[in-house]
């Protein structure tokens, strides 16, 4: 959790070597803030994330309460490594206020509906993300990460 402008100013030691590593094919995974960063531009403020999916990342509507925090289903739009054998509309925990708005819909495998219908899980190639915290959200989050152990380990 944090701050895009912050921690945008942290990447920048780091940010070639990743770009790097992304296309060597190594698996990357962003959550939360980290899915955020994938992208180049935020509303939250200024700074430049990593840039390694087309689109930005736009604030929640005031319609809702702000910051997202809390249990939400995801709606899967589209299998994917990461989303195997889980259950339909899933359960996951949310902290957020901004979320991800890629350029390009097909790479958009789950949404979340909280004022707006966002993209929620987000897979292209080697690069993926996901705008709840997998860490926190027992059962179902414990799977997402072993899918994801097993696509690192392949």
């Amino acid at each position: 959790m944090g701050d895009f402008s912050a921690a945008t100013k942290n990447l920048k030691t780091i940010k070639e070597e990743i770009h790097e590593m992304s296309k060597t094919g190594l698996p990357i995974f962003g959550i939360c803030l980290g899915l955020q960063l994938l992208f180049r531009k935020s509303e939250e403020g200024e700074g430049e994330g990593l840039g390694l999916l087309e689109g930005r990342n736009l604030q929640l509507p005031n319609s809702v309460k702000v910051p997202h925090m809390g249990w939400n289903t995801i709606c899967i739009l589209a299998q994917n490594k990461l989303l195997e054998g889980l259950e339909d509309e899933p359960y996951f925990y949310f902290a957020h206020s901004y979320y991800p708005a890629p350029v390009d819909k097909s790479i958009v495998c789950a949404e979340t509906n909280y004022g707006v219908t966002f993209s929620s899980v987000i897979a292209q190639k080697n690069i993926c993300g996901t705008q709840f915290h997998p860490e926190k959200s027992g059962k179902q989050g414990l799977k997402i990460l072993e899918n994801l152990f097993n696509f690192v380990k392949r």
